[in-house]
């Protein structure tokens, strides 16, 4: 599948709600929550006033001659808070453009512009059910706390860049 990676561009923030409600987790089994559950305060933190705060940046993925995922990052007291100069991760894409390698390269797209900024690590919170789990594991996340339903997960870069 052919897709392109660029920057998001500010007539195109209002998308990060429509990614922002495709990036709940639904479980198995599970009727998903109305779409209104993006307007709750915990998860307006993701969206609002996006490219006005430190730390927020977004790439978005084209296939199809339209947006079809998004990352974003953006320093933040969401789920996955670690501190105040650690930018959180939010990412989805729409379910017939997940498993084929976009997510994994939006990831690492974002995490190339993270470090180039001068960044020394990127956070996300994650439901511990989610397959997701596996392609922040392999873009070189860590588990670093947990609760009962989600991981805290960190992406340090001064271990990436260093050479022994």
């Amino acid at each position: 599948m052919e897709y392109k990676i660029r920057k998001i561009k500010e007539n195109e923030y209002g998308v990060l709600e429509e990614f922002l409600y495709e990036a709940i987790f639904i479980p198995e089994g599970t009727a998903p929550p109305p779409k209104e559950i993006i307007h709750k305060p915990e998860l307006q933190v993701y969206v609002e006033n996006f490219g006005k705060r430190n730390g927020d940046i977004g790439l978005v993925a084209e296939a199809d001659d339209r947006i079809v995922g998004a990352v974003w990052t953006r320093i933040m007291n969401d789920y996955g808070h670690i501190d105040d100069e650690t930018p959180s991760f939010a990412i989805s894409l729409y379910k017939e453009y997940r498993n084929r390698g976009i997510g994994t390269a939006l990831m690492k797209e974002m995490l190339k512009i993270l470090a180039d900024a001068g960044y020394k690590q990127a956070s996300l919170a994650v439901q511990k059910e989610n397959y997701a789990v596996k392609l922040y594991k392999n873009v070189g996340f860590e588990i670093i706390d947990e609760n009962t339903e989600e991981y805290i997960m960190l992406y340090k870069f001064q271990n990436k860049n260093r050479t022994s």
